[in-house]
Formats: C-alpha cells, sequence, structure tokens
C-alpha cells in the first residue's frame, strides 16, 4: 500500500512506516486467545450488568436523586461496554481496524464521552451529598429531582463538547505493511502546513492536558474536597455518619481512580517525551491495556451498585425471579395449552372414528336385514 508518511505527524510516521505485518492468526496463541476472551468477558458482562440495573432503577426503584445519578452512570457504562465487542474484534482479526473512519471516531468518541461523564457525574454526585450535609434546609428547598435531571442534562451536554476534539482529530491511519489503525491524526485541518511539526506537537500536549484535568484531576479534587468537607461537618455536629450512599460512592471513586488512573499517566508520558525516548516503545505497548483497564470501570460499576445497595441487591434478586417466575409460567402455559389441543384432538379423532365404525355397523345391519326376510319368504312359500 502506498502512504505518504509526510501527511502525518511525527510522533504518527513510525506507526505509518512500520513494514511488520503482524500475523492474523496471532491471536490464536494461548495469551492472544486469553486476550480476547478476556474483553468478549468484559463485554458482555458489563452489557448485561448494566441492562440490568437500568431496569431494575429504572421500574422497580422508587424514582429519587440517588437513582437518578445510578441511572446516568449506568447508562454512559452501558455505552462503553457496547463499544467492546468492536475492541475485541480489532484483536482478533491481528490489531488491524476494518471498519473505516467514520465507525472509528464514533468508536473512538464513546470511549472519551465515558470518561468524561463518569468523572463529571461523579463530582456532581459529591457535590449533591456535601450540599444535604453542609446545607440542609438550601437541599430541602431546592434539591428536586428536576434539578438533578437538568444537571444530568447540562453534564452529558458538557461531555459530548469535551469529546469533539478527539472526534475530530481521530482517524483510520494506513500503514505500509497493509494494516490500519485507529488513532490519532493531528495533522488534519493544518493552516500552515508549513508548522505542522509544532502544531501537533502542541496539539498532542494540549488534548492529553486537556482530558487528565476535566476528566480525571478536577473532578477527583471536587470528590475529595467534598467528602473532605462532609466528614469535617459531622465531625463537628458530633452527627452519626450514614455509610450505606457514602460506602457506594467511596467504591464508585476508588474503582474510577485505579482504573483510569493508568491510562492518563501514559497519556501524558506519551507526549511529554521524545518520541526517540528508549520508554516511548514501552508506553505505546501499555497504552491499549490501559484502555482496557479504563474500560473495566463500566463493567465494575454494576457490582459496586450491588454490593454496596443491599435494597438493590434485593430488588435485582426480586426481578429476576419474578422474570424466572414468569418465563416459567408462560412455557407451563404453552405445555397445558398445547396438551389440551393434543387431547382435544385425540377426542375428535376418536368420536369420528366411533361415529364412522357406528355408521358403518348400522349400513351392514341394514343391509342384511332384506336377505333375512327373503329367505324367510321362501321358506313359507
Amino acid at each position: 500500500m502506498s502512504v505518504d508518511p509526510s501527511l502525518f505527524c511525527p510522533r504518527i510516521q513510525g506507526l505509518v512506516n512500520s513494514t511488520f505485518k503482524p500475523n492474523a492468526t496471532a491471536g490464536l496463541t494461548p495469551l492472544g486467545i486469553f486476550t480476547i476472551s478476556l474483553h468478549g468477558l468484559f463485554s458482555v458482562l458489563g452489557i448485561v450488568q448494566n441492562l440490568l440495573i437500568l431496569l431494575v432503577v429504572g421500574f422497580r426503584v422508587r424514582r429519587s436523586v440517588i437513582s437518578i445519578w445510578i441511572l446516568n452512570l449506568a447508562t454512559s457504562d452501558l455505552l462503553a461496554t457496547a463499544s467492546l465487542p468492536v475492541f475485541t474484534l480489532f484483536l482478533a482479526r491481528g490489531k488491524t481496524w476494518e471498519l473505516g473512519r467514520t465507525f472509528c471516531r464514533i468508536h473512538s468518541s464513546v470511549f472519551f464521552l465515558n470518561m468524561f461523564v463518569s468523572g463529571f457525574l461523579l463530582a456532581a454526585i459529591s457535590l449533591d451529598r456535601c450540599l444535604v450535609v453542609l446545607k440542609p434546609v438550601l437541599a430541602q428547598n431546592y434539591r428536586s429531582k428536576r434539578l438533578v435531571l437538568r444537571v444530568c442534562a447540562v453534564i452529558w451536554l458538557l461531555a459530548a463538547l469535551c469529546t469533539t476534539p478527539f472526534y475530530i482529530f481521530r482517524d483510520a491511519i494506513p500503514q505500509r505493511n497493509g494494516n490500519t489503525q485507529c488513532y490519532y491524526h493531528y495533522a488534519r485541518l493544518l493552516s500552515h502546513p508549513s508548522k505542522m511539526a509544532e502544531m501537533c506537537e502542541y496539539r498532542e500536549k494540549a488534548l492529553a492536558i486537556f482530558k487528565l484535568m476535566f476528566a480525571f484531576v478536577i473532578p477527583l479534587a471536587v470528590i475529595v474536597l467534598s467528602y473532605v468537607a462532609v466528614n469535617i461537618s459531622l465531625a463537628q455536629r458530633g452527627c452519626r455518619r450514614s455509610y450505606r450512599f457514602v460506602r457506594l460512592v467511596v467504591a464508585v471513586v476508588v474503582s474510577f481512580v485505579v482504573c483510569w488512573a493508568p491510562y492518563h499517566v501514559l497519556s501524558v508520558l506519551e507526549v511529554s517525551m521524545s518520541r526517540f525516548h528508549p520508554t516511548q516503545e514501552l508506553v505505546a505497548k501499555a497504552l491499549p491495556s490501559a484502555a482496557t483497564v479504563g474500560f473495566l470501570n463500566s463493567v465494575l460499576n454494576p457490582v459496586l451498585y450491588v454490593f454496596s445497595c443491599p435494597d438493590l441487591s434485593t430488588k435485582i434478586r426480586h426481578s429476576l425471579s419474578a422474570v424466572m417466575e414468569t418465563v416459567l409460567a408462560e412455557d407451563l402455559a404453552e405445555f397445558v395449552r398445547r396438551r389440551s389441543t393434543a387431547r382435544s384432538s385425540i377426542s375428535t379423532c376418536e368420536i369420528a372414528l366411533r361415529k364412522k365404525n357406528h355408521n358403518k355397523s348400522d349400513t351392514e345391519t341394514s343391509e342384511a336385514l332384506p336377505s333375512n326376510r327373503s329367505e324367510s319368504g321362501d321358506g313359507q312359500l
């Protein structure tokens, strides 16, 4: 394939110039099979779990401020896990992108959208908790489900705006070895092509720092400061802490930090180091794995909801029981219906057969009677 590396940023030119052709069956090695299977497992678990959370919280839990927060988190996680099968296909096909430029941008945008929405929502939940504890009268007067719905709508809008640059600069980049990579193309839309190297470096660093600050550092700072304020206020009042919701939020936040920190650290290292730095290759290899760990956050959140909220766990069990009872009732009704139909058919056949035999017997009897009369007459004559 003829590819002009000069059309791409210096950091990407090495990727474009690669002539190493990964074996399409490389994924069939034990490690490859394990990695692909792990992604497939994450995908299935994440989709099923988040769908279950949405169904249970959406239809079987009384609508409240907390349930609205959880519904929005689960929606974001469902979007992320729904895109995992595409990444699994990418690995299974020898790490080459085969779904085109547009879907490359969409798939990557879902990843970044989930990253921003998760950070913004966790920060908003922490501020909400802080408001309830520090300003209970204000919370009583203004904290409503309608207001929370509006806040969630603003969060999704802001997250979509933050995702826009990553959508614009994501592209399907062809390589000389015939493969295609879904990666950054910061050389697009340059007003001064002669300054491509400077503009590429500026865009790489700007977007890496942008997503680090707005998707990780600022939300984490808001979360930590909010809960420090809550704990100080409760300690000063001598109030006993309500651990149920706090336990849920803390677990979700810890999962958020553990899952997303490696990705952000490696992203910043990638653009801050020289492309000839000895560890640059190691960072480039570790980034996809770090992105996978980021996806894992969307799989862990539903588990945390269940284990941190006994009421939610009970409702899920009841919902599953209700579903199973419905399925079994429908199967039993179908079995009874078919059995009744079969019995009716057999009864109809038996009645028809008896009627036929009865008619045949009557016919034979009627045919036999004239003959007897004739024989009787002959005897009289």
